[in-house]
């Protein structure tokens, strides 16, 4: 049984697309229905536009960071460890209002969607969280498990694929300047990015391609060597680079 799902959260359109040989359609819409809750808990605490929400708080410092929850934390330290790898240029912190991990979040609450779909026995999932996909257990094709099949859009035309990736297993983030690409920010002037036109990571950890796209963006090639550090091992960027729409990858 297959199922095809769009939810309204995050300031988006979340697109659901889970297969199971052994599940029947209304357990399918169990497993749905509790990411559904999940997805909506997630932007009742991470969005910076609800002034309720916990980061909000937090941006305000009306509470610290030890006084949030562990899902705020994990994510938090997340943001940590990736400005680090990234020698800054993904910096949640640099942004006007204060803490902002929305580059990183939509990746990581992905991820925690698909473990959902999992302990509900959901066997082949693709989670499109815009852009920031994340992918379990390939997909069904004439009876045998086959990897889904990404394509990544020309930034310049986006009738056009120009690269495609065979994923089984893990998370695919891409980001460019395709309709807001005004919205990604270089940390250290606060300027528009300029370092790429598109930049795609993929990788096992949804927050981190999430992440790392984002810093491409902002980085462009000067990037290329945080890939040569041992927590950045199994991850893969494809970057389209800004001035002459050449590109550039390390497998």
């Amino acid at each position: 049984m297959r199922i095809y799902r769009e939810i309204e959260a995050w300031g988006t359109v979340l697109i659901f697309d889970i297969e199971s040989k052994n599940l029947s359609e209304i357990q399918l819409e169990i497993a749905l229905s509790k990411v559904n809750e999940y997805v909506h808990h997630i932007d009742e605490v991470f969005s910076t536009y609800k002034s309720d929400s916990i980061i909000s708080k937090l941006r305000r410092n009306e509470i610290e960071i030890w006084q949030t929850s562990d899902e705020v934390r994990e994510v938090w330290n997340l943001c940590e460890e990736t400005k680090r790898l990234t020698n800054g240029a993904f910096d949640p912190w640099a942004v006007p209002g204060g803490f902002d991990p929305s580059g990183l979040v939509k990746g990581w609450a992905a991820d925690k969607s698909a473990e959902i779909l999992l302990s509900h026995g959901v066997a082949h999932i693709l989670i499109n969280a815009a852009g920031d996909l994340t992918l379990r257990g390939g997909r069904i094709e004439d009876g045998e498990i086959k990897p889904w099949l990404i394509g990544i859009t020309d930034p310049n035309n986006t009738n056009n694929i120009v690269k495609t990736f065979e994923i089984l297993d893990g998370a695919i983030a891409t980001s460019g300047d395709y309709e807001r690409g005004d919205h990604i920010k270089d940390p250290q002037n606060g300027m528009v990015a300029v370092g790429a036109k598109s930049a795609t990571v993929i990788g096992p950890s949804g927050a981190i391609t999430d992440a790392l796209a984002t810093a491409l963006m902002v980085a462009g090639s000067d990037g290329a060597t945080w890939f040569t550090q041992p927590e950045l091992f199994g991850y893969q960027p494809w970057v389209i680079n800004r001035h002459d729409a050449t590109s550039w990858s390390i497998d």
